[in-house]
């Protein structure tokens, strides 16, 4: 496998380890990972990719003028300051061409982008999402006001260069800085929503849910972790912070039931959207921080038999985990994209009455220095 050199790689800081070859990147992580849980168990040799490039399915842009000229790139990770920037080595390179149309078709609609200091101008940044099982595209123009009057011949125009954009969003967010969205989407063209293969399940993905950036090594993640729960049909399984319902629903056909819960509402209309669309009859999904639904399930006597987690990066609040030792479930997979606070909250489990059986990294994210890893863990009877 040739190594690739990005051009921006001094500037942007997206991909802090671009300057190791991948076989390099690939120990690096290996040996954060025995770092931070060798001491629970033997950590297996990460899963990495056969091809680490234009992996992320999920791409976004800010948008600046300097000069008189309009600049698209990604915020710096020191000074956030944005680096101009055409093509990424991680991104997908059709999503990189649509942004580039995009910042020409401004300039011929005289749209400006949206200047902070100043509180003037239309387009903050853009989200473009993609499936290449489906070759659906959703494009999300993020700006600061509602009014659009071009739409209709905006779109027409970008449609007429990117034939495969499926859908077109427009998301007003009138406080945010950064690449966050707001609170109000309006659907310019189609159907506001684009889907996505994985492991042989549907999936919709709307402009807010969450899901996998990855989607090669997703499968490889999610297969691990249902490897090792070791389903019969006979287990109540519960997906903690389940997003759009990804894993829970392809784990239904191994489970008993299904209980899925989710913070984020538009990924939970998701979920509820995907079991319909799979035709999974034994899964519930629930809208609830994680944490208030394990106090609730455990003040109830609630019982599962296997629990999946995959908390965010700041890992399970200390509340989560005593909930979790209550319902005392007889297995735990824990996926986490943070060795780090997985570490200190294996730690807690393991003086609670568990042992780690197994523990797996897998290279989601090459180039950078993140990694994802897969712990676990069973009671200790």
């Amino acid at each position: 496998m040739s190594e690739l050199k990005c051009p921006y790689r001094k500037k942007c800081g997206g991909c802090q380890l671009q300057n190791l070859p991948y076989n390099r990147q690939l120990s690096f992580k290996q040996v954060k990972a025995i770092k931070l849980l060798g001491k629970y168990c033997h950590v297996d040799e990460i899963i990495g990719m056969k091809n680490p490039y234009h992996y992320r399915n999920k791409v976004q842009a800010a948008f600046c003028e300097k000069g008189g000229e309009i600049l698209s790139g990604v915020y710096q990770s020191t000074t956030k300051s944005i680096v101009p920037v055409d093509s990424c080595l991680i991104e997908d390179p059709i999503a990189d061409e649509i942004i580039l149309t995009v910042r020409k078709l401004l300039k011929s609609f005289k749209l400006r982008p949206f200047n902070s200091q100043t509180n003037k101008g239309f387009l903050r940044h853009i989200l473009v999402k993609r499936s290449s099982k489906t070759n659906q595209t959703m494009v999300v123009l993020v700006t600061a006001v509602k009014e659009f009057k071009p739409a209709s011949k905006f779109i027409n125009a970008l449609l007429s260069r990117h034939p495969e954009i499926t859908t077109v969003v427009q998301n007003i967010n009138t406080k945010y800085n950064g690449l966050m969205l707001g609170d109000e989407t309006s659907v310019l063209y189609g159907d506001g929503y684009i889907e996505d293969i994985l492991c042989g399940y549907k999936f919709k993905i709307s402009p807010k849910a969450f899901y996998q950036i990855n989607p090669t090594q997703t499968e490889v993640l999610y297969g691990k972790a249902l490897e090792f729960a070791e389903l019969s049909g006979k287990e109540r399984l519960l997906d903690a912070y389940c997003g759009t319902g990804t894993i829970g629903i392809i784990a239904s056909k191994m489970a008993k039931s299904v209980a899925g819960v989710e913070l984020n509402p538009d990924s939970v209309k998701d979920a509820l959207t995907n079991a319909e669309i799979n035709c999974v009859k034994n899964i519930e999904f629930y809208e609830a921080d994680a944490g208030d639904f394990m106090v609730e399930a455990a003040a109830m006597g609630e019982k599962f038999d296997v629990v999946i987690m995959d908390p965010p990066r700041a890992g399970a609040s200390l509340e989560f985990l005593r909930c979790l030792v209550k319902l005392s479930p007889e297995k735990i997979v824990y996926i986490s994209c943070n060795p780090e606070t997985q570490s200190r909250d294996v730690s807690f489990l393991t003086r609670k009455g568990y042992k780690v059986k197994k523990i797996q990294p897998v290279d989601m994210f090459p180039h950078t220095e993140h990694i994802e890893v897969i712990t676990y863990l069973t009671k200790i009877i």
